[in-house]
């Protein structure tokens, strides 16, 4: 059913609540095995760096929330032509939501060479910033400075998982992100290590260390990409060039489309990352053990939380072609089952995280006393999930919509004003439990809000028009136009 939502959608039949179920499920699972991967490759890397001991897993730890936050920009960017896509394919328009890829491809890698350029340049100093110590700065500058030159690259991967799963293809970014996790296990192996045996084979080895973590997950980023970019351009049913002629050209309207719905999330993606960064501030003064502890905890969780940003990507596909093809009276009940579903399937994984800590924090490192701090930090944090997976999923749903402003202002205002006091009044008491206690509240109180958002409806009451084809027409009724802040 999931196959060709477009053409679902654009039928007008009506859809009955299990036929509803079926198809947040049949779009929610590959998402779901998609973001299960990238965690994998977290724990991958992880696993493998903290084999190296506390100082090397606490070199990436150091720089981690910054990397995520250049990560986080061409995620922004990409969201912006990808829900624009979206709506133009529920509004049977391929032509149009082809050239809008085309255009987005030239701003994504703009935005990565500039990121690249700045990265590589502040690589040296960064460590310092954030208050590392001799034992790590060297291992953090190289995997920060490899990490961000790979940006163009990285931005790439990003749209074209973003492109595909908004035209309604959710398998194949799913399946391709499996293979970049096992091409990660690969390449990690032989960049990581010196020369080693396993099961009695020697195998080759660079002996690059942490540095050999970033490279490896560059390269599997790339073969990644590429592929993904040559089957839309191939194979794709609504995104191929077969029949269009490939341009890079922007056209204005499209762009600042994109930026109106970008903007708000980058805006976010700044500050939020700026808050995590001030929280590593936080911890650094806890020693090298709790900001090992602290990385490890964020990468044992995000298996939990997966699940979340899986049913929330496919939330924004069922509500962006929905709106396209003018069907409003699927918007909101796709929602609330999307919603349901995150937080049922979210509260299950809070349970796995209380009760699967200790193992958990055992895969990364041997070091008893990081095990054990990072334990308590996750069981505390493990009561978060429920209301973690309807802040996630709903934040998704209004992204689908182009509604981006409201919600990304309710993230910056959850973590700068609730977690990042907390955390700073607790840490001194509490260590690093206190800094995850905080964390705990803060994605209680947005969740929170995020459904009384929702249940409002203000995000589905604010038509906006938007360009629908080469000639950049506007579509300006009532019934026809999407909505976007």
């Amino acid at each position: 059913m999931a196959a060709d939502l477009s053409e679902i959608l654009r039928s007008g039949a009506p859809l009955t609540t299990g036929q509803r179920l079926r198809l947040v499920a049949q779009l929610s699972w590959p998402a779901i095995m998609a973001q299960l991967s990238a965690i994998l490759m977290e724990y991958i890397d992880a696993s493998m760096v903290g084999s190296l001991g506390a100082n090397a897993s606490a070199s990436i730890g150091l720089v981690a929330t910054t990397t995520w936050l250049f990560w986080g920009l061409g995620g922004a960017l990409s969201t912006g032509f990808s829900v624009q896509v979206a709506h133009q394919i529920g509004a049977v328009r391929d032509d149009a939501a082809r050239s809008i890829f085309c255009q987005a491809i030239t701003c994504v890698v703009a935005l990565g060479v500039v990121l690249a350029i700045t990265g590589v340049m502040i690589s040296g100093h960064l460590p310092g910033w954030l208050g590392g110590n001799d034992d790590i700065n060297a291992g953090s500058t190289a995997y920060f400075a490899i990490v961000t030159a790979s940006m163009p690259l990285c931005y790439l991967t990003f749209l074209a998982s973003d492109m595909l799963r908004c035209s309604g293809n959710m398998i194949i970014p799913g399946a391709m992100n499996v293979a970049m996790c096992v091409m990660d296990v690969v390449f990690n192996s032989f960049l990581i290590f010196d020369t080693h045996t396993v099961a009695g084979i020697t195998l080759p080895g660079a002996g690059l260390g942490v540095a050999g973590a970033a490279l490896g997950t560059a390269s599997a980023e790339f073969v990644t990409g590429t592929i993904l970019l040559y089957y839309i351009m191939r194979r794709s049913t609504r995104l191929n060039f077969r029949s269009t002629r490939f341009s890079l050209r922007l056209k204005a309207a499209t762009v600042k489309r994109a930026l109106k719905i970008s903007a708000p999330i980058g805006a976010e993606r700044i500050m939020m990352c700026g808050a995590q960064i001030l929280t590593t501030v936080i911890v650094a003064p806890l020693g090298t053990a709790a900001i090992a502890a602290n990385s490890f905890g964020i990468t044992a969780e995000s298996l939990c939380y997966m699940p979340g940003y899986g049913i929330s990507g496919a939330g924004t596909t069922l509500i962006g072609q929905s709106l396209g093809a003018g069907r409003r009276d699927l918007m909101r009940s796709f929602g609330k089952i999307c919603i349901t579903l995150g937080i049922v399937v979210m509260t299950v994984m809070g349970v796995v995280l209380w009760l699967g800590a200790p193992l958990m924090m055992s895969i990364f490192t041997p070091d008893l006393t990081v095990r054990a701090l990072g334990t308590g930090a996750l069981r505390i944090e493990a009561f978060a999930e429920p209301m973690f997976a309807a802040a996630i999923v709903t934040y998704g749903v209004m992204v689908g919509a182009g509604y981006t402003l409201v919600p990304s202002a309710i993230n910056l205002c959850s973590i700068w004003v609730v977690r990042l006091s907390l955390a700073a009044l607790l840490a001194p008491s509490m260590g690093l439990n206190g800094v995850w206690l905080a964390m705990c509240i803060e994605l209680i109180v947005r969740g929170t809000v995020f459904l009384i958002v929702f249940a409002r409806g203000r995000w589905m009451r604010k038509p906006m028009a938007i360009p629908s084809g080469e000639a950049g027409q506007l579509i300006e009724s009532e019934k026809d136009a999407p909505y976007v802040e």
